[in-house]
């Protein structure tokens, strides 16, 4: 796949180490939402992993004390990877699809953070990328409106929309995170929803966090970056929207009540109570169709500036 590609050439020139769990791995891990949703695509579905650790430091930390541990814990920053959206058996109308390409924005964000951190910002914690990389195609193998699917932390999906998948892959993306990288803080970043066009346009990105020393600093990050954005509620109210009848929850409540913040609600149930989390959906302001302030007509890159201020600020 382009992406593992990518992230295999910056490792190689940054001295980061890039590995990317495919096939028979994803079954391992139990990474259901990655499995699903690109299952229907010749090019299959992968998690790249990709790692900053500052000089003096191992790269995978085995060996350490449990206080040097600690001590060592990661940014975790989270890419949405679509590399094509089709929206699979709930099939995009053509005006919806034209631009799909740009579905994996979230996760070019994340590759451009840890260019600019590796070269660059150089801090002084380990920060580790995880893009969640697949196509959402058709096909008699897609994953179908109706599936009950069980995920790696246990939580049980019913689908409803097959469009609705940027947030399958993160939820797979956000349990790896929680259970395997000890994180000092995950930051997520995502074209997840039109709501939040609809709510903040292209001027603002939607922020959710509950974590206020976390928040404060995503915010001056983003103030230091002119990568505006701007904070949006997760009251337990919303939570309970996405709760399904004959599962835990739903991949996309029909009801368009707070779209964006539904989007944000469901990952909740994939991030551990007692780690920092922040959310960020560029859906407004991954691509400009004018020049606008530090942004060209095109692709923004928006996020990656953010992202590699917070890692030095952290």
């Amino acid at each position: 796949m382009f992406m593992a590609d990518q992230a295999k050439r910056l490792a190689r020139l940054t001295g980061m180490t890039c590995d990317v769990i495919a096939g028979p791995a994803l079954e391992r891990e139990n990474l259901t939402g990655l499995i699903n949703v690109g299952k229907a695509s010749e090019n299959k579905p992968c998690l790249i992993r990709l790692a900053y650790t500052p000089k003096g430091r191992s790269a995978k930390g085995r060996g350490r004390s449990s206080k040097s541990r600690a001590a060592a814990k990661p940014l975790v920053l989270v890419g949405k990877t679509m590399c094509y959206d089709t929206g699979g058996l709930s099939l995009k109308i053509n005006n919806g699809m034209v631009g799909m390409k740009r579905d994996k924005d979230g996760g070019c964000a994340v590759l451009g953070a840890m260019h600019a951190i590796a070269n660059v910002i150089k801090p002084d914690i380990p920060v580790v990328a995880l893009l969640a990389a697949a196509e959402n195609s058709i096909s008699d193998e897609a994953y179908r409106p109706d599936d009950i699917l069980t995920f790696r932390n246990g939580v049980t999906v019913e689908i409803t929309n097959t469009d609705a998948e940027g947030r399958l892959v993160l939820a797979d993306a956000l349990c790896w995170a929680c259970d395997k990288e000890n994180p000092a803080a995950i930051i997520d970043i995502a074209t997840l929803t039109g709501g939040v066009v609809v709510a903040l346009g292209s001027t603002f990105a939607g922020l959710w966090c509950e974590d206020d020393k976390l928040r404060a600093k995503v915010e001056s990050a983003a103030d230091a970056t002119g990568e505006r954005v701007w904070r949006l509620p997760m009251h337990q109210e919303y939570r309970d929207m996405m709760k399904s009848p004959i599962a835990d929850i739903l991949n996309s409540n029909p009801n368009r009540k707070a779209h964006p913040i539904q989007g944000a609600a469901f990952l909740s149930y994939f991030v551990k109570d007692n780690i920092p989390w922040c959310h960020l959906d560029i859906a407004g302001t991954h691509a400009a169709d004018k020049e606008s302030g530090p942004f060209s007509p095109g692709p923004t890159g928006f996020g990656a500036r953010l992202m590699a201020e917070l890692a030095g600020a952290l």
